[in-house]
């Protein structure tokens, strides 16, 4: 056979792919064994081989190491990146000295680049050399954050995976006690934004009303996932391979974690508090795509579960209960907001204006304590106290304050 078109490589810790126009059949190959990618040139680990795949574009993480035979690290960090040139390097450097005390000689880091224009898999490349635990891929067909996570975890050698964005928004420090945490036997260890040390730094309203609504929405659709964890949007975790390994996993989007928790096999769960930092380079990638893809994954997994439910108890598998809970506490909050504006402004002759604020607050408080105390109460359980309490109260009433300016809105322009 004719080699490949193009001067002879050595092999190097990487993946990195180009077309091959003299060897179309490699492509072929290639495609169908590997990444589903028509591509060629694949130099991988020395001593490994194309990690194969049980059809093609299939994401399931195998239940071994196949890119090494016999190989195993104790952890495979993936970190997914896009025009993270500025980061990368600070990032790589931090997770090295991080994990050469923690785990020296038996983890590996696998940057997963969706081929940056900024050409941060070139800056990869270039860190190979003074970092040999970093392993980089370069994806030139395929994209999305999820994919690559996972892509990553199918060349994975450790048996314990996990993921950490790049762009050092996550505290790479954490890493320490969520290790601790999956050492301990749990399953999965997730560093949540929403416990005890947890919060978030420079978030605007909209921002955070957004992900408060995502989640509450979460918890309706799918309460026996989303409300397993306290943050189910966290991008930043730790999953033991025997609890989602030969899962057939479809992520939509860039929330990676919803799909583990609803077609994995975890049982025992630990969170870990952070601050979620703001960006020191590069731009935000957030977007109103993504919280779309977050809906139609709600969906997508919603449906999953119902479908896999016994036929004659396909509708139990619907969360009606919390649904109807929620729908109740809904009808009481307008009975109350009612109620409350009539003998404001009716009875006591208050201001149109001012009566209608009162009573939307008061009917706020009311629902917000049946929901804690009964539509969520598995969910409230978990963080307990006053101040926890009050800090779900103030986000709970900055997620309806669009809702209570609408009505006064309407209300002034009606009467």
């Amino acid at each position: 056979m004719a080699p490949c078109s193009g001067p002879p490589r050595p092999p190097r810790p990487i993946w990195d792919f180009k077309p091959c126009p003299s060897r179309p059949w490699r492509a072929i190959v290639v495609r169908y064994a590997l990444f589903a990618q028509p591509v060629c040139s694949f130099s991988p680990l020395p001593g490994s081989k194309p990690l194969l795949q049980p059809a093609a574009g299939l994401l399931t993480v195998p239940g071994h190491s196949s890119a090494l035979p016999g190989v195993t690290l104790a952890l495979s960090l993936v970190l997914p990146t896009y025009n993270e040139q500025s980061n990368v390097a600070e990032l790589v450097a931090q997770l090295t000295r991080l994990l050469d005390e923690m785990l020296p000689g038996d983890y590996e880091l696998i940057l997963v680049d969706d081929d940056s224009p900024d050409g941060t898999w070139a800056v990869a490349l270039g860190l190979v050399a003074a970092y040999p635990q970093l392993r980089v891929m370069r994806r030139q067909t395929e994209r999305g954050l999820s994919s690559a996570v996972i892509r990553g975890w199918q060349v994975a050698r450790g048996q314990i995976l996990a993921v950490i964005d790049a762009d050092l928004q996550h505290p790479p420090a954490l890493l320490r006690p969520l290790w601790q945490a999956m050492e301990q036997g749990a399953d999965l260890a997730v560093a949540s934004r929403h416990i005890d040390g947890g919060g978030v730094s420079d978030w605007n309203l909209i921002r955070r009303c957004l992900s408060r609504g995502a989640q509450i929405l979460g918890l309706v659709l799918l309460p026996g996932v989303v409300g397993r964890v306290s943050d189910p949007m966290s991008g930043y975790f730790m999953v033991r391979r025997d609890a989602i390994a030969q899962r057939s996993l479809q992520p939509k989007g860039y929330k990676i974690l919803l799909e583990l928790l609803g077609r994995g096999q975890i049982e025992t769960i630990a969170e870990v508090g952070y601050v979620f930092q703001e960006r020191s380079a590069g731009k935000s990638k957030v977007t109103w795509q993504q919280y779309l893809d977050y809906l139609h994954h709600l969906w997508t997994l919603r449906w999953a579960r119902f479908a896999a439910g016994p036929p004659g108890r396909k509708l139990l598998a619907l969360p009606m209960a919390r649904f109807l809970k929620f729908a109740l506490v809904g009808l009481s909050g307008v009975v109350v907001d009612m109620a409350v504006l009539y003998l404001l402004h009716g009875a006591l002759g208050l201001a149109l204006t001012r009566s209608k604020i009162l009573a939307a607050e008061v009917a706020i408080l009311n629902n917000f304590l049946w929901n804690d105390a009964w539509t969520f109460a598995d969910i409230s359980v978990r963080q307990l106290g006053r101040a926890a309490r009050l800090k779900r109260l103030l986000k709970f009433n900055a997620i309806c304050l669009a809702g209570l300016v609408l009505n006064v809105l309407v209300l002034n322009l009606l009467y």
